[in-house]
């Protein structure tokens, strides 16, 4: 099963994302699986903890998979 996460702006970095979708209870945690290999994008092991993330991609990491959507009715400026 995938969850859908909508991307505010133009992109979330990786351990932001790890613990807004509750996978990585801290940043702290979220770092560790990065560095020990345990999460993927788009297929292959992402080793950078800030990685940018756009809506498309594709994140692995505890037997979840993590879609990045677009975030529909952005708020105007």
């Amino acid at each position: 099963m995938s969850i859908s996460f909508a991307v505010r702006g133009d992109h979330i970095q990786l351990d932001q994302l790890l613990k807004a979708t509750g996978l990585a209870g801290s940043g702290g945690v979220a770092h560790a699986a990065v560095e020990a290999g345990e999460v993927r994008v788009d297929g292959k092991v992402e080793s950078r903890k800030r990685a940018k993330l756009r809506p498309g991609q594709r994140v692995r990491f505890a037997g979840e998979e993590i879609v990045l959507v677009a975030e529909d009715g952005a708020n105007p400026a």
